[in-house]
């Protein structure tokens, strides 16, 4: 009965993984990281075509010599079979990256630095072990050096606008100082002081010939590897509808809020929505009030 029953569910999975990968827009299945073989339908991963050019911000890997290869093969392979944290990434990448592409646009930042914010955070409002905040993950000192307000009951590190707006400006001082924007992105994950000083002790100030620690020595080839997927998503067996893709947060007012609050949950029943609708559309309101408002204008948006 059970060698039965592991037959039949072995079949079942199968098919349903031929059916899966068959209707990917008549996308031939093995031009995608699995393969379905006709016969036995068993489902085999394969390699990735790393013949082709990849680069980050339009600065390509090196071919040079095997070993960036191999980490950015690491982390396509990785990346292919997350499945899970890939298909929410391409989902929240709706909400968010109509918000963040025009403001890397107007700050003159290449397009791919909306991969960086994928990286970071998972374009989720995360909080890390080091204390590092927000879809941009800026630790509290960077925050506060531009121009994030960071207290008990206010925290911009959450606010998709002006944080987005703050990475920018980060961005462009660390590619001024380091030359690069792969430089640029090593230095925003492992620090600036950190990067300087491998950069003095190794003699090197390329990023691909740095012996880094291993998170930012995965760091670029991970960007790449998730520019990659989320840019080819069906490529790598990932289909999401349109319809399941998460909605835009764009169906608001907004009111300017220059008095004291006493409580966020009376102002949400004031202005019929629910605590948490307007937790959830301004997650920079980390308290339960807003007090400290002497010279400010917050604006704050009630879902409609």
């Amino acid at each position: 009965m059970q060698k039965n029953m592991l037959i039949y569910t072995t079949l079942l999975a199968g098919f349903l993984s031929l059916v899966i990968f068959s209707s990917f827009n008549g996308e031939d299945p093995s031009s995608t990281p699995v393969e379905i073989d006709s016969v036995t339908n068993r489902q085999y991963i394969t390699g990735f075509d790393l013949d082709k050019e990849f680069d980050f911000a339009g600065e390509p890997i090196p071919r040079d010599n095997f070993d960036p290869i191999e980490r950015l093969d690491r982390e396509l392979t990785v990346n292919s079979y997350m499945h899970a944290t890939t298909v929410l990434h391409i989902k929240t990448a709706n909400r968010y990256f109509p918000i963040i592409e025009p403001i890397i646009e107007k700050y003159g930042l290449p397009a791919d630095m909306k991969y960086l914010c994928v990286a970071e955070s998972s374009l989720r409002m995360a909080t890390s072990s080091a204390g590092a905040k927000g879809l941009w993950q800026f630790i509290e000192s960077v925050g506060r050096a531009y121009g994030l307000e960071i207290n008990d009951e206010v925290d911009e590190r959450y606010h998709v606008e002006k944080s987005t707006e703050a990475a920018c400006r980060f961005m462009l001082y660390l590619k001024g100082r380091f030359g690069t924007w792969t430089m640029a992105a090593a230095a925003y994950n492992m620090g600036e002081t950190a990067l300087a000083t491998r950069i003095r002790d190794q003699k090197s100030n390329n990023y691909y010939d740095l012996n880094l620690n291993d998170e930012t020595s995965r760091y670029i080839f991970r960007i790449i590897a998730i520019k990659e997927i989320m840019s080819n998503p069906e490529h790598y067996g990932f289909r999401v509808d349109e319809d399941d893709l998460y909605p835009q947060m764009d169906q608001y007012t907004t009111i300017n809020v220059t008095q004291p609050i006493a409580s966020l949950s009376e102002l949400a029943q004031k202005n019929e929505t629910t605590y948490r609708l307007l937790k959830v559309y301004n997650p920079w309101l980390i308290g339960a009030s807003l007090k400290k408002v002497a010279g400010k204008n917050y604006e704050i948006r009630i879902p409609k």
